[in-house]
């Protein structure tokens, strides 16, 4: 079954005094593919602004707002139904040569995946590698997917969840430090994590989908906001989604809008404002992800 998903993402700035606006960058359109499909797509801005589209690097949709004049308070709403088809990437098999950690990317896929097999962040004493270490077996080979679904799992078994609302994420040291983080905080540990021990991975920022909102039992952490996991090369799948904040592994909970090769390249707003120190009174931002309808298998429709 394909499911039919809104999402509604709104951001409000607010000054004590009208001041004017330099540039603001946003990233909120789902990226298509074989699972997922936009259907409609609306960004509204008051004041009224000029929007411009453009694909960053990573052939990410990125929209450029110029907002003219002065305003006391800066508004965002973009609004985007999706058709999600729930691939089980589960369910998706590995390359015989994958199916056992350790294993060697080959020639022509590590020439394009080497910019996300290189770490990051420093971690000039390896206690990255030395806290990946608990789920290896000494002389022993694990099963690729087991290994990585474990990485996950214990991150969020072994840390704790924490709601921060300024920007920026922290670097995988201090996530293992503090044993707490955010969203991107997980999936930033876990990227850098993994690489060190030889996978690909890359950062995805976007939305989830909280069943609870809709009646259902199993509650998601993170909703309400924009959410952030990562994504693992894997030889015959591909690029996989891995969620340590919920354990999330596939079907329709995510919807990706941007992935990059470290967090501070997907920032979902960005922007400045001229005036004085005191002007700035705060933000608001609030997402909301709806479940319009569910699709039976014969209704469904592939890109």
């Amino acid at each position: 079954m394909s499911v039919i998903l809104e999402v509604e993402h709104t951001t409000i700035y607010r000054y004590r005094k009208p001041v004017s606006f330099g540039e603001h960058r946003m990233m909120f359109l789902p990226r298509t593919s074989h699972d997922i499909r936009v259907l409609t797509c609306t960004l509204d801005v008051s004041p009224d602004a000029e929007i411009r589209w453009v694909h960053d690097v990573f052939s990410n949709s990125v929209t450029h707002v110029n907002i003219p004049g002065q305003a006391a308070e800066l508004k965002f709403v973009a609004r985007v139904a999706v058709e999600h088809l729930g691939v089980r990437n589960l369910e998706l098999p590995l390359a015989a040569s994958a199916e056992v950690f350790p294993f060697e990317y080959s020639v022509s896929e590590r020439y394009d995946l080497r910019n996300f097999i290189e770490p990051c962040y420093p971690d000039p004493n390896g206690h990255l590698r030395l806290w990946a270490d608990q789920f290896l077996a000494q002389g022993r080979h694990r099963k690729t997917r087991e290994l990585l679904i474990d990485i996950a799992t214990g991150i969020r078994e072994q840390f704790s969840y924490t709601s921060r609302y300024v920007e920026g994420t922290q670097s995988p040291l201090q996530t293992l430090e503090l044993k707490s983080g955010t969203c991107r905080d997980y999936a930033l540990f876990m990227m850098e994590v993994v690489r060190r021990l030889g996978f690909a991975a890359r950062f995805v920022s976007g939305y989830l989908y909280d069943p609870a909102l809709d009646g259902g039992t199993d509650g998601m952490i993170g909703s309400g906001a924009t959410h952030a996991w990562l994504q693992i090369y894997l030889p015959g799948a591909g690029w996989l989604p891995f969620d340590p904040t919920n354990s999330l592994f596939g079907g329709d909970n995510l919807i990706r809008v941007a992935y990059v090769r470290d967090p501070a390249q997907a920032s979902p707003l960005t922007g400045s404002y001229t005036g004085h120190d005191g002007d700035f009174m705060g933000m608001e931002v609030d997402v909301k992800v709806r479940k319009l309808a569910v699709l039976p298998t014969d209704l469904q429709t592939r890109a």
